[in-house]
């Protein structure tokens, strides 16, 4: 081989070493830089944040709680207001019992009524001439049926010099009177009774008026 084929060939392989080196820098710096891999490598990772956001099962699951916890809160109020209704109704059957006890004898008290108003008008009639002993008869009866009432909650109405009232006593006649104030009891024609603090009969009464 000639020394000018030697040189060319030289000359060859030294282009051939020269082409090669930036390629070789290239592929050296792309470590160095890191933006190719960086990028590769995020572009998995952002498909699996994007995965995570539209995770269709996780919002199925999220409708379903929300949807259960409602349930929730409307079974417990309706239980509170079951139980509310409950002890209502409770409450009102204890109020008839105890209204039923209270006033159930009510009819017989109005009966027996008329017996304690007879032994006050004889007791009230007898002349000065009347035995002692007849009396007294008459006087301890009358107080065995006023005390047998009253252990059974009827409360005797003897409203003599009070005010009038009207939710308890029934005005007879009205007559002037300088001596009382207006609007006052004067007289008592027929005493009134209470069972239990409810009025079975109203005082019949006399009340005054001022004078003309």
């Amino acid at each position: 081989m000639t020394d000018k084929s030697r040189t060319s060939i030289d000359e060859e392989m030294q282009r051939a070493e020269r082409d090669a080196e930036p390629q070789r820098m290239e592929d050296e710096q792309s470590p160095l830089t890191g933006e190719t891999i960086e990028e590769e490598a995020l572009e998995p990772i952002d498909g699996e944040l994007e995965g995570q956001d539209i995770d269709p099962e996780a919002d199925v699951l999220a409708a379903r709680v929300a949807e259960l916890e409602d349930q929730l809160k409307a079974s417990e109020e309706k239980s509170l207001r079951a139980a509310a209704e409950a002890q209502n109704v409770r409450r009102r059957s204890d109020q008839e019992v105890e209204k039923a006890r209270k006033f159930a004898l009510e009819k017989f008290v109005k009966e027996l009524l008329p017996v304690v108003d007879s032994l006050e008008k004889a007791l009230e009639s007898m002349q000065e001439d009347a035995s002692e002993t007849h009396r007294e008869g008459v006087s301890m009866t009358l107080k065995m049926q006023v005390d047998a009432l009253a252990r059974f909650g009827v409360e005797q109405l003897d409203p003599h010099g009070e005010p009038f009232d009207p939710q308890y006593h029934e005005a007879m006649t009205m007559v002037p009177n300088p001596d009382v104030e207006p609007n006052t009891v004067i007289d008592v024609m027929q005493k009134g009774y209470l069972l239990n603090g409810r009025l079975v009969r109203p005082a019949m009464v006399v009340v005054s008026k001022a004078a003309e």
